[in-house]
């Protein structure tokens, strides 16, 4: 794809395909591949149905919980 990088995010209403060109995964791929929650902001596209981001940020989303599970056996 040309250097350009997809991201699918889902929740339960759906699926959403984000958009990365090569020089903004640069810039934000650490934070992209280790955080446990990002906020992406870009771009909205819709094509026949299908919705895009064209990503133009990508930020870490602070959470207030640990990142690993605790297992109780």
């Amino acid at each position: 794809a040309g250097g350009t990088t997809f991201l699918n995010l889902e929740d339960e209403t759906g699926m959403v395909n984000v958009i990365c060109s090569r020089g903004l995964w640069a810039r934000y791929r650490r934070v992209a591949r280790s955080a446990a929650a990002l906020i992406i902001r870009g771009r909205l596209e819709r094509v026949e149905g299908v919705v895009n981001v064209l990503a133009e940020k990508v930020e870490l989303l602070p959470m207030g919980i640990a990142k690993k599970s605790r297992d109780f056996r």
